[in-house]
C-alpha cells in the first residue's frame, strides 16, 4: 500500500498527519509509536513547507521478515540544507521555530535519512517499525 499525498499549506500538514495515524493504525503501531510517526511526519510536512514552499509525501507499508511498519518520504525541491549535520543539532534553525524539528523528528523514528543538496531540495526518509 502507497499513500501519497502533496504538502502546499496549513491545511495539507492536517491531512499528512491523518493520513499518517490511518496508516499506522492498519500497520498495527502502538499507540506511543502511532504518536512519534505522526509527530515526525508532521514536523517533516512543515519543514517542507515553510522552507520550500511545497513538498510531498509517501507513505509506504513495509515489511523486513516478521515486522510490519511504515517508511515516510517527504521530498521537496526547495533550497536544500547546506550543513545536515548542524541542521540536526537541537536548537539551530534558520527559522523560527525552536531548532527541534529535524532532530527532534530523527529520534522519534527507528531509521533516518536526510538527503539534501544546496539548490536541489532535500529529502527525508523515516521508517518506524511495529513492536
Amino acid at each position: 500500500m502507497t499513500r501519497d499525498a502533496v504538502i502546499e499549506s496549513s491545511a495539507d500538514v492536517v491531512a499528512v498527519r491523518r493520513l499518517v495515524r490511518s496508516a499506522a493504525i492498519e500497520v498495527g503501531l502502538s499507540l506511543i509509536d502511532q504518536t512519534k510517526i505522526i509527530t515526525a511526519a508532521s514536523e517533516l510536512a512543515r519543514n517542507a513547507l515553510v522552507y520550500a514552499g511545497r513538498g510531498e509525501l509517501r507513505v509506504d507499508v513495509v515489511e523486513n521478515g516478521k515486522s510490519r511498519g511504515l517508511r515516510l518520504v517527504v521530498n521537496d525541491e526547495g533550497p536544500g540544507i547546506p550543513d545536515i549535520e548542524q541542521a540536526l543539532t537541537d536548537g539551530w534553525t534558520t527559522g523560527t521555530g525552536l531548532g527541534l524539528g529535524l532532530g527532534g523528528s530523527r529520534r522519534l523514528v527507528d531509521e533516518f535519512d536526510l538527503l539534501s543538496k544546496p539548490g536541489q531540495g532535500t529529502t527525508v526518509t523515516v521508517t518506524k517499525w511495529a513492536r
